[in-house]
């Protein structure tokens, strides 16, 4: 991102879930999106995602994978890329997509990111 002369924060917030927990993003672009950089996508850190989804809506939590073909597991025929669609994540792979770094940020997260202490320091 630094080549392609985009601003980014790493690990600069924490999103607070559940009633004890806090979820750290990778990256976060300057427009709010959340990136989170997997190369293993293990089955808690997926459940984790679904719960952080379920309790914050507004926000755009998007995943870049190292290789998005990668099965869940030896058992599954279920890929990376595959889960991200089941459950409404968009994902790239390698490279985060010029067409996210330049979205525009949501009315609905800047609402919810004033009204509530949704990120603490």
């Amino acid at each position: 991102m630094t080549s392609r002369g985009v601003g980014y924060g790493y690990e600069v917030c924490r999103v607070k879930y559940v009633s004890t927990r806090a979820y750290v993003p990778d990256f976060i672009l300057p427009n709010g999106i959340l990136i989170e950089v997997k190369g293993w996508f293990r089955p808690s850190d997926r459940a984790k995602h679904l719960r952080i989804k379920e309790q914050h809506p507004e926000l755009e939590l998007r995943f870049l994978f190292s290789r998005a073909s990668q099965k869940l597991s030896r058992q599954s025929p279920t890929t990376y890329a595959q889960w991200c669609d089941r459950y409404g994540f968009k994902w790239c792979e390698k490279k985060i997509p010029q067409g996210w770094i330049d979205e525009k940020t949501s009315k609905k997260f800047k609402q919810q990111q004033q009204q509530l202490s949704l990120f603490e320091a």
